[in-house]
């Protein structure tokens, strides 16, 4: 299979680049460094972002699949604009490339954790988070209006960091998943996990699916 993978290099999209040719898929792993976010033939490097459709046409030519992990600004700005701006030059791409699934990077921050109630809007949610978090779930609300190409968006677990791959975690929908001390986490080598199976199975199209121990 052949995955073109945005924003290769970030603490996610880096170990969805390694699981990726770990199971012998080709990745080309778009940046706007142009670093390699691993070292193999089956991957290649290329310097660019998603914020122009015809550069993303011209990348996913020939591919199976779409895979963003890009996140939203994280300057003083407002990020729901340009993120917009991002994801919507990134589908319309993605369609002129005759690509017809994209596979998404999601927030926590919209999972419901009781109801009428999401995690960005409980008191202890870190308010430097918020305008990111409030993206995020606007862009999963836009997507529902999204029909071609073909869409999933997986949110991690309201803690995710680097650490091990044990490929042992559960896959929820919208409701934040916990453990029994109530904590919520999650690996990035055993999120990418859970985003490559997803792209190899195409099992939640239209939908978001969720990842946590």
């Amino acid at each position: 299979m052949k995955i073109v993978l945005f924003g290769a290099t970030g603490m996610v999209g880096s170990p969805i680049a390694a699981e990726a040719v770990r199971r012998g898929h080709e990745v080309v792993a778009v940046s706007r460094s142009g670093g390699a976010p691993v070292d193999s033939p089956l991957l290649t490097a290329v310097a660019a972002d998603a914020t122009s459709a015809g550069t993303v046409a011209e990348l996913t030519q020939g591919a199976d699949v779409v895979a963003s992990a890009v996140v939203p600004p994280r300057d003083s700005r407002d990020p729901r604009a340009p993120f917009f701006a991002m994801y919507d030059a990134l589908l319309d791409g993605a369609r002129a490339g005759g690509v017809r699934r994209v596979v998404i990077v999601g927030g926590a921050g919209s999972l419901q954790v009781a109801p009428d109630t999401v995690l960005k809007d409980t008191p202890g949610f870190p308010a430097e988070l918020k305008a990111e978090a409030q993206a995020h779930a606007d862009l999963l609300a836009n997507l529902d209006e999204v029909d071609d190409p073909d869409w999933t968006y997986i949110s991690p677990a309201a803690n995710i960091a680097p650490g091990e791959r044990t490929g042992a975690f559960r896959v929820g929908g919208d409701a934040l998943l916990t453990d029994a001390e109530g904590n919520s986490r999650i690996s990035t080598e055993d999120y990418a996990v859970a985003f490559i199976d997803e792209i190899e199975t195409a099992g939640h199209p239209k939908t978001r699916i969720s990842v946590a121990y």
